[in-house]
């Protein structure tokens, strides 16, 4: 029987990763932030996709709807993090058509810290590293959240915020001076809170090599609310990045 291997970001583009001069495993780089507002959740990730100090890409997809109530962003191993994420998808969806009814808020999560547990292996090899952030609508507690997870599949929620990737570290503390100064992230509005996210990526941009910004592609940004969750536009996102 034929052994099928995914490949990793480095084959997809036919980038030999021997030329980096170490370890010709897959690294990316990356920012992703999960944010609460009063109308529900937004969530960002710059487009640039990275193999070692190399740039490989500036209009990578990070940010997938999983259903109409969770929406996932994705940091790590770009190839790997795909992977994981159809799987969810379709483990979702499996549960809802075998059931007839949608798997609990508390499911999903399990299903993806399993997922993330199940991906030991692949992290220890230094080729399968995944870390995302999830923001989700819980319908039966008309309740709204954020999380972030490790590699070994923990979870967390820490108040309005979640984030992931190479230039997280940077902006942390943006975050919470925001929240201590300003107010918690839920009693502002989409609009405020999407200028600041743009902001922060910005500024990630700025001292993270691996996280891209906004002059050659726009960020992704999708909005989550009691309704299900859109993309926005291009014109929604080049009116926030112009008060910048």
């Amino acid at each position: 029987m034929m052994e099928v291997r995914s490949r990793n970001f480095a084959e997809v583009v036919g980038f030999d990763a021997s030329a980096l001069g170490g370890s010709p495993n897959e690294v990316h780089g990356t920012t992703v932030l999960s944010i609460r507002c009063q109308e529900g959740v937004l969530t960002l990730a710059d487009r640039r996709a990275t193999a070692g100090n190399l740039i490989m890409f500036d209009e990578a997809e990070k940010v997938f709807a999983l259903d109409d109530r969770t929406v996932i962003a994705i940091s790590g191993a770009f190839a790997r993090s795909i992977e994981v994420c159809r799987f969810l998808r379709h483990s979702f969806q499996y549960y809802r058509r075998m059931t007839l009814n949608e798997l609990s808020l508390e499911g999903k999560l399990q299903e993806i810290s399993r997922a993330l547990a199940g991906n030991m292996s692949a992290m220890m090899d230094g080729i399968g590293v995944f870390i995302p952030i999830l923001a989700a609508y819980d319908h039966k507690r008309d309740r709204f959240g954020v999380y972030f997870f490790d590699g070994a599949g923990a979870r967390f929620q820490h108040g309005g915020y979640a984030c992931a990737g190479s230039g997280s570290e940077r902006i942390r503390g943006v975050f919470e001076y925001l929240e201590r100064t300003v107010g918690p992230w839920e009693s502002r509005s989409m609009d405020e809170v999407l200028v600041e996210g743009l902001r922060m990526l910005d500024i990630a941009a700025d001292l993270d090599s691996a996280t891209g910004g906004f002059k050659k592609a726009l960020p992704v940004v999708r909005f989550l609310d009691r309704d299900g969750s859109r993309a926005l536009s291009e014109d929604e996102i080049r009116a926030a990045v112009s008060l910048v």
